[in-house]
Parts: C-alpha cells; structure tokens; sequence
C-alpha cells in the first residue's frame, strides 16, 4: 500500500464538506488502506480521508492500546476500525474533556469539550449498516474525525485566544524546522 501526504492547516481543502461514499468497490478499499498505512506512520489514532485530499466520508481509527501481557509496553493490540457514511444520533448531555491533537495541526494539543457518549451508524467497506454506543476515548476520537467531514478542525471549539495561540505556536515550529 501507499503513505499519503497529510494536509496541513491553513490548506482550504481541509474545510471542504464530504461527500457520502456511494460505490464501495475496491477503488475504495486500496483508499482505506493507504489511510491506515499513513496514519500508522505518522502515528496517529485516527485520519479522515479529506486529510489526504479525498473529500468523502470515510474515516479510519485504531486506538492502539497496548497489550496488558507486554511488560515493557512495546507491542500494542491494534483493533482497525472502518466508518463510512458516519451519522451520529443520541448524544449525552454529560460531557468529558480530552486533550486533542491532530495530524493536520501538528504537535498541537488543547482541551476539547465533546458529549461523553454518542450513538453512531455507519457503513462497512462492503456498505453493510452497523450500530454502536461509544464512550470514552473511541467518541471523542469519533467525533474529532467527524468534524473534519464537515470541515471543522478541533481548533475550531477553542476559545479565539487559545486557537490564537495554537497557531502561532505551529506557525512558530513551521519555521524554526
């Protein structure tokens, strides 16, 4: 498979609204793939794929726990996870706080409000319907990748300062590099 280029804010594209996938073939599945490959790289936990230039509505995520039998927390247990067409549905009013990054705002971290627990449906590789209630870290994770569906980025729930500054600090590390 292939390592794709990671956009970046500021690029416009980051910003574009998805469009929902309506052929699942394997054009598709090679997509997936390469996603996986380049989040694996870069590291990360999760990537939409409008953060390597294909707007549509595919998101792939592995939280990579690591394995409770490795005492020196080396090897991880990878659980890859496919969401196409995600919609979300019931939310909880409670909420939880997590500190966000992304791969399109490197090395940038902040706080970030999202509801706790969050029903979702979506679509398989294949197109076959699934359900699921998530909560803890796969919601917020979610979610983050949700937003880039819908072109927001999670600078975008920070206060005007903080995201001020969460710019300037990559505008900052942009130059020193």
């Amino acid at each position: 498979m292939a390592i794709l280029p990671i956009l970046e804010t500021p690029d416009p594209r980051l910003r574009q609204i998805s469009k929902p996938v309506e052929t699942f073939d394997d054009a598709l599945r090679t997509l997936i793939a390469d996603m996986f490959d380049t989040m694996y790289d870069a590291p990360g936990i999760g990537l939409a794929a409008i953060q390597v230039g294909v707007p549509q509505r595919v998101l792939v995520i592995d939280l990579q726990e690591p394995d409770p039998e490795d005492a020196e927390g080396k090897k991880v247990i990878r659980n890859p996870r496919i969401f196409i067409n995600p919609v979300f549905s019931e939310q909880t009013e409670e909420h939880s706080v997590y500190q966000e990054g992304c791969l399109s705002v490197p090395e940038q971290y902040a706080d970030v409000t999202r509801p706790a627990e969050i029903t979702v449906d979506w679509q398989d590789e294949y197109g076959k319907p699934h359900r699921e209630r998530m909560t803890g870290l796969m919601a917020t994770c979610i979610q983050h990748e949700h937003d880039h569906l819908e072109g927001i980025l999670f600078i975008d729930h920070l206060s005007r300062l903080k995201r001020d500054m969460v710019l300037k600090k990559l505008a900052k590390a942009r130059k020193a590099a």
